[in-house]
């Protein structure tokens, strides 16, 4: 290094607090099948919708005890920011919805082979959108990953569930990255869209398909 010349150390915000507040989330979600089998009863539509309406006030607390609700109001007045949030709270919704249904479902297996294999799609979506590369040692470890999903589906069949939640989880990061705003604020942001009252249909009530789809199971007797 010729004289004069400083290194520059890239700061990637990684502190030893987040990395035990990611633990902790991670440890909670392991938690959350036992609740959405609990109120398996309940329509996918309803639950998600609960998850939607209550996070409006909760994310917005939170925005306002950190005073980081700037972004949000510009956010808003930005049609091309609130277009791309729009996709991703779209995309989201799709994930919300298949992972609500799949755990009443009794498909939960399913789920969480649909988290595993989500790494490696966003992997793949990194090398061939975002023109990332791996390193040789990175290759082996995928490949060792690809054998784990391919001996676990054996003899299963396509693990819809799990590919479109590995599809849908992947897509929405991808998307979600180009949305010039933090994550607590794009939260608040998709949440805020996806709780716009949706107008009923010519008939006044839901279509065939989401009957199907939101149709209560019965409560097993005590």
């Amino acid at each position: 290094m010729a004289a004069g010349e400083t290194t520059t150390t890239i700061d990637t915000g990684d502190t030893r607090a987040g990395f035990l507040l990611a633990l902790l989330v991670y440890f909670l979600w392991g938690f959350l099948p036992f609740y959405m089998k609990a109120v398996a009863h309940i329509s996918p539509f309803e639950v998600v919708a609960h998850r939607i309406v209550w996070s409006v006030p909760i994310a917005a607390a939170v925005l306002v005890w950190l005073k980081r609700t700037d972004e949000l109001r510009k956010a808003i007045g930005n049609p091309r920011m609130l277009a791309q949030a729009a996709l991703t709270a779209s995309i989201i919704s799709v994930n919300w919805g298949v992972y609500v249904w799949a755990i009443g479902a009794g498909r939960a297996l399913e789920t969480a082979l649909g988290y595993y294999i989500n790494p490696l799609f966003s992997i793949f979506l990194a090398f061939v959108l975002l023109g990332e590369r791996l390193k040789p040692a990175q290759y082996v470890a995928i490949a060792l990953a690809l054998v784990a999903v391919l001996i676990v589906t054996w003899g299963v069949g396509v693990p819809w569930v799990s590919l479109t939640l590995t599809v849908s989880w992947g897509f929405y990061a991808y998307f979600r990255k180009a949305l010039p705003i933090g994550p607590n604020q794009g939260f608040l942001l998709e949440v805020l869209i996806l709780s716009i009252p949706q107008p009923p249909t010519s008939s006044g009530s839901a279509s065939p398909a989401r009957r199907r789809f939101s149709a209560r199971r019965p409560i097993p007797a005590c």
